[in-house]
């Protein structure tokens, strides 16, 4: 199965003391081999900040 399924945490909020948000995505293992970085929404921060696949 080349899918993966990941999950994206904000990389803004820890340093303004808020929750981070996390999604889940997928990715395809043979052309994407590093981290994925997206812009999605924050809910606790009221804006859309870049966020990185966690292990």
């Amino acid at each position: 199965m080349p899918r993966d399924f990941i999950i994206l945490e904000c990389t803004e909020a820890r340093a303004e003391n808020k929750r981070p948000s996390r999604y889940c995505s997928t990715r395809n293992k043979k052309l994407q081999q590093g981290r994925i970085e997206k812009k999605k929404f924050n809910p606790s921060l009221r804006r859309y900040t870049l966020h990185r696949e966690i292990k």
